[in-house]
């Protein structure tokens, strides 16, 4: 059996995240696959060449400014698709779902690299529109797959699923990532046959992916969330050795809100 590392990492501009990418990368910690969420260039503007002298394929789908998705990787995958593909597109969204999900197959190993909506507010239609997000998610994996497949569900999830999630939980019962319907849309999925890898590994509190650049020292503070996952199917929560956050990336000059979370398997 061989080990693999397998993160997710929401840049917030991947080419004005490239100095940070290409120092994680040639790191000893550097995974051998890594979904990205927010990239925020057109594919035309996608740094994919400087991704291939690091050594990693491309896959990517984006937007001017905002949303897009990408899997880099050492080995290049046998297939991918973009978006969720169900023939429920809402009106003027098929572009921005193609750019926040991504469904890549190394041999028999199954990545889903998803950036769900934010959902604005508990009364903006956006709201309602992250919670069917995640039925049509849920949706896609009852037909794509199996519980008993090697499945990871990756990426900037939008959601904060427990009160350890969060700093200050008792003042975030009404945001979008934390309000009950959404901690519910996601367990839906979840009960499809999900374990959460991350906390598998970390349970305690205090451990979080993303810091608010709008609260004032938020990162040295540790006022934070876990909006970042890892989650997978029983065989790959079995499989997996070890999760950890990139925290020195948070602390670098000119990061994005978010760092890295990376797991470890046996495969």
């Amino acid at each position: 059996m061989s080990q693999i590392s397998i993160g997710t990492f929401n840049v917030n501009s991947v080419n004005a995240r490239m100095p940070i990418l290409e120092r994680f990368l040639t790191s000893e910690e550097a995974p051998e696959i890594l979904c990205l969420q927010e990239t925020k260039c057109r594919d035309e503007m996608f740094p994919e060449d400087l991704f291939k002298e690091l050594g990693y394929h491309s896959l990517f789908k984006g937007m001017k400014s905002y949303n897009g998705v990408a899997v880099i990787s050492k080995i290049e995958p046998d297939e991918v698709e973009f978006g969720l593909n169900d023939g429920a597109v809402e009106p003027d969204k098929e572009e921005s779902e193609n750019a926040r999900v991504v469904f890549a197959k190394f041999g028999d190993l199954n990545i889903l690299n998803t950036y769900i909506p934010q959902g604005k507010e508990i009364d903006h239609p956006d709201y309602q529109y992250k919670l069917r997000f995640f039925q049509r998610v849920r949706q896609l994996f009852e037909r794509k797959l199996t519980p008993k497949e090697k499945l990871l569900w990756l990426g900037d999830l939008n959601v904060a699923p427990t009160d350890f999630d969060v700093t200050n939980p008792k003042n975030k019962k009404n945001h979008v990532c934390f309000h009950a319907d959404v901690k519910n849309a996601f367990a839906e999925v979840m009960s499809w046959g999900f374990v959460d890898i991350f906390r598998k590994h970390l349970p305690n509190d205090g451990e979080y992916s993303y810091w608010d650049y709008r609260v004032k020292d938020a990162f040295t503070r540790n006022i934070g969330w876990r909006i970042d996952h890892i989650i997978g199917t029983e065989i790959m929560a079995e499989s997996s050795k070890k999760v950890w956050v990139e925290r020195s990336l948070r602390a670098m000059e000119r990061p994005s809100d978010h760092t890295a979370v990376i797991a470890s398997f046996k495969v």
